[in-house]
């Protein structure tokens, strides 16, 4: 135990020492603080960022000219110079745009929209929703039909007020802070799996390169080594969670003790945060970090261990890594929709996927008790299982030089007796 000890003490203090950590420990709050105040700013001086555009309009049809409705940075004039002339405008000055429309302005690609550069999504969307309105109200018009009385029908604004019933009482549900915090943390989970994961590797492959392994396997067993080296390497990534914990609170409390305008945008958000359960979200995230860390770790030193350089791991890394992929990109495009739904439960039973996809659920309150208690006792027996399997590849690959391996080379030595 003492030798293990000793390994988690040197590959602990090499790398804290290291000018790149204490950078980074400063660097990622930093950050943080800087896109915090960007969102205020642009939050608050939102109307200011966009030069106002003249919209020239041709009409064709007669029913559209003189019916747009300008905005803060948008100017709708009715055009009667060609074409021609027209392109010409907007070619000479990029403020200046010319809104065509045909007389079968309802077919497919009738309505042109000439502008020297390319126009964003937010301009053309706010025409075509004008152009749609002004469609709809001629054809009301033309069967008679009072417009007055549907577009007062049609300012009604309903929104819902999400409240979830608990055993202590009600609370605000607050969907969109649950969406945010689920996707961070899952974003998290994968990015550092990855990176404390790869150092693991790569710590492996160094040694290995140099022959220091040879040194060190003469004194201690290499079980001893690999467990050494992933445990001191997760409790350098649990150093540096804790510094961004702080550093990070104490800057989204500077920015909001900047901004403290009840107009900012970001600064609701900010207020919305801190009704999400944060204490228990962070203990969660903590035991998935550690046994998705623990997990994909020893795959990572099992896969270092089989390989003389870096370059010789992309055959390894695909498919120990899919899984963590797979769930990440679905985390981000389908599971925060429907975080109770069986494929959200599923993945986060799965200890290959339990620590993204549990993280995204998490959030939203709809964990059971039981579910989180089978997908952490799953996560411990599969991070067990990974570590022996890992360890049996590990004490032969390590000392294996120049010959490039395979999974059947690997699934010999995991046989190999000792």
């Amino acid at each position: 135990m003492n030798k293990v000890l000793l390994i988690i003490r040197r590959e602990y203090i090499t790398r804290v020492r290291k000018k790149a950590f204490i950078v980074m420990i400063f660097a990622v709050p930093l950050l943080i603080l800087v896109m915090l105040a960007a969102i205020v700013l642009v939050a608050k001086n939102s109307s200011e960022l966009s030069t106002m555009q003249t919209i020239k309009v041709a009409d064709e049809t007669g029913i559209f000219a003189g019916k747009f409705h300008n905005g803060k940075n948008i100017q709708f004039l009715s055009a009667s110079e060609p074409l021609t002339t027209l392109k010409k405008q907007a070619l000479n000055d990029e403020n200046i745009s010319v809104l065509r429309i045909t007389k079968g302005y309802f077919k497919k690609d009738s309505l042109q929209f000439f502008s020297k550069k390319k126009p964003s999504f937010i301009l053309t969307g706010q025409i075509e929703k004008q152009l749609n309105d002004i469609a709809v109200n001629d054809g009301l018009t033309k069967h008679h039909i009072d417009t007055a009385v549907i577009n007062a029908i049609r300012q009604t604004n309903i929104s819902l007020n999400p409240i979830q019933v608990t055993d202590t009482g009600e609370k605000n549900a607050n969907v969109g802070a649950n969406i945010g915090v689920g996707i961070v943390c899952a974003v998290l989970i994968y990015m550092t799996l990855f990176i404390y994961g790869a150092q693991v590797m790569r710590g492996v492959i160094e040694e290995k390169t140099s022959r220091v392994i040879e040194v060190i396997i003469s004194s201690v067993k290499p079980f001893q080594l690999m467990l050494g080296k992933i445990i001191g390497v997760g409790l350098v990534g649990l150093t540096q969670f804790a510094a961004w914990l702080v550093l990070s609170y104490l800057s989204t409390k500077i920015v909001g003790a900047a901004f403290s305008s009840p107009q900012g945008a970001a600064i609701g958000f900010l207020s919305v945060l801190q009704t999400i359960p944060f204490g228990f979200i962070f203990a969660i995230f903590i035991f998935y970090f550690l046994t998705g860390y623990l997990l994909y770790s020893a795959l990572f030193a099992a896969v270092g261990s089989a390989v003389d350089s870096e370059t010789e791991t992309q055959q390894f890394m695909f498919p120990v890594t899919m899984p963590l992929l797979f769930t990440y990109l679905l985390s981000v495009t389908v599971l925060y929709q429907a975080p109770d739904s069986t494929l959200a439960v599923w993945l986060s039973m799965i200890p290959f996927t339990a620590p993204v996809a549990m993280m995204v659920r998490i959030p939203f309150g709809g964990v059971t008790n039981l579910q989180l208690i089978v997908s952490m006792t799953l996560m411990i027996g599969g991070f067990l299982f990974t570590t022996y399997v890992a360890a049996r590849i590990y004490r032969v690959g390590v000392l294996m030089y120049g010959k490039k391996a395979s999974f059947k080379e690997l699934a010999k030595w995991f046989f190999y007796k000792e």
